[in-house]
Parts: structure tokens; sequence; C-alpha cells
């Protein structure tokens, strides 16, 4: 966070919720709205990041907005996906490699007599 303005409201707004007077949910509106309206929050490129960690902290579980339990639900869905992918490429490569191993010994003819004495 660059904005000093923020960072200070958000230390009162916490102690507020530590103490309960002030709802999790609302201190995390509080927190947007500054955003929207502060220029130097609007240039941090890095602002929506920390307010999605502030929310995971303050906000329990059930209370997070489902907009953002789905996101986050997709987001680990598709590192499941991608980690599983990895290893059935993996299983498929090593199993083509025993599919194409050639046991020379099994196709070898034996040598006739005439070819065993020259």
């Amino acid at each position: 966070m660059q904005c000093e303005r923020l960072i200070k409201l958000s230390k009162s707004w916490y102690i507020s919720v530590r103490e309960e007077t002030m709802a999790p949910a609302r201190m995390v509106q509080f927190i947007e709205q500054h955003v929207a309206s502060c220029s130097v929050c609007e240039e941090d490129p890095d602002i929506q990041d920390e307010i999605v960690k502030i929310t995971e902290i303050v906000l329990p579980e059930s209370k997070i907005p489902k907009a953002v339990r789905m996101k986050q639900q997709e987001k680990e869905d598709a590192e499941i996906a991608a980690a599983e992918e990895n290893k059935e490429d993996s299983e498929d490569s090593a199993e083509k490699g025993d599919s194409t191993f050639v046991d020379d010994e099994d196709s070898e003819k034996p040598l006739s007599p005439e070819e065993k004495n020259s």
C-alpha cells in the first residue's frame, strides 16, 4: 500500500473491528470506497491484491462475498487440474517409453548349423 492515509485508516478500522464496534464487512467496504476516491490508491498497481489479503484476514470464510469465494475456488480448481494434467502427461510418456522398447533377444533367430561353422 502506497497511501499513508489508507494505512492509518485501515489500522483504526481494524482496531474497531477487534473491539467489535465495527463489522468486518464494513471495514472492507470503507477500504474499497477510499480506494475508489483516492488518486494515490488508484495509481497503486498492487492495491487490489492488498484488499484481497485484508479481506481474507478480517472476514471469516463464511462472510467473504460469494463472488470472491467462487474466484478463489476456480483458481484452486485450475491449479489442481494443471497438476493432474502434468502427472498424466508424465505417466503417458513413461508408458510410451515402455511400449517402444524392443527386446532384441526375442527377435533373434537361432543360427543354423551352417552358420555356426562359419
